[in-house]
């Protein structure tokens, strides 16, 4: 099956490093044309030219900005649309790990992790979506995690929010379907991505990095820890006309790890 993307416009928060910018190049890949946007610049600057070196034709932007900022969501949509056009294509995967016994989580904590997760992707929807009714065609895909469905023990706040944009999902797939816009969440696990990393940094420097992913993977009924590009390779197809019959589904992508379907 072939999947082509030609000349849609797709904006991604968190697109400068792990899962994002493998989004990011597989959608490039396909066809089209991806603004990016992650706090960085000098990341971002790095992830648009290796976009242009996988197509030069294309169009590629990458806009600084801090998501949990509603005021900075706003200014990066206005930016992709008088880059690009009205988005077609919306990924929402900004975010952190953010998992404390629920006692240690203060006020600001909820806050801070809400508006980084779920407002600035609640929001995102409510910018794009208008156009995406107008042309009858739209896909947006949230990036949540295991955590959504199988709430561990000191999991809060991330596993709340993350909840919270499961439900969101559901229900702006179920409001929005007749209009052509399918709105999907990807479940992650342990994908291998720019978080391990600092935390394999911070916590096991004793290790080289494949003998920290190595011992992750053992907690996985997979034997080991997914790539960026497997879930990549996801995104894309939700992202395109194959996935035509497809809205209102949290598809767990995490080699078997979540204990729900």
């Amino acid at each position: 099956m072939e999947i082509n993307l030609k000349d849609r416009r797709a904006l991604i928060t968190g697109g400068s490093r792990g899962l994002g910018r493998a989004m990011a190049e597989s959608f490039a890949l396909a066809g089209a044309n991806v603004v990016i946007v992650a706090r960085e610049s000098d990341v971002l600057d790095e992830t648009c030219s290796s976009l242009a070196a996988i197509r030069p034709s294309g169009k590629f932007l990458g806009i600084s900005a801090d998501v949990s900022d509603m005021g900075e969501v706003e200014r990066a949509h206005t930016e992709a649309a008088s880059f690009f056009g009205p988005v077609d294509i919306l990924v929402n995967n900004a975010g952190t790990s953010n998992a404390k016994p629920f006692l240690a989580v203060t006020a600001q904590d909820w806050l801070d992790d809400f508006n980084l997760k779920f407002f600035s992707a609640a929001h995102l929807c409510r910018l794009c979506i208008p156009d995406m009714r107008k042309q009858g065609w739209g896909r947006i895909i949230n990036t949540l995690n295991s955590a959504a469905k199988a709430p561990s023990a000191a999991s809060c706040p991330t596993s709340v929010a993350r909840a919270a944009g499961m439900a969101m999902t559901k229900a702006l797939a179920s409001e929005f379907a007749a209009d052509g816009v399918l709105v999907n969440a990807l479940n992650t696990g342990f994908l291998v991505s720019h978080q391990w990393v600092t935390r394999w940094q911070k916590d096991h420097p004793d290790k080289t990095f494949e003998e920290f992913t190595e011992t992750i993977g053992t907690k996985i009924p997979m034997g080991r820890m997914g790539e960026a590009q497997e879930f990549a390779n996801l995104a894309l197809f939700l992202a395109s006309d194959a996935a035509s019959y497809l809205t209102g589904a949290s598809i767990n992508i995490d080699g078997g790890l979540t204990p729900v379907v």
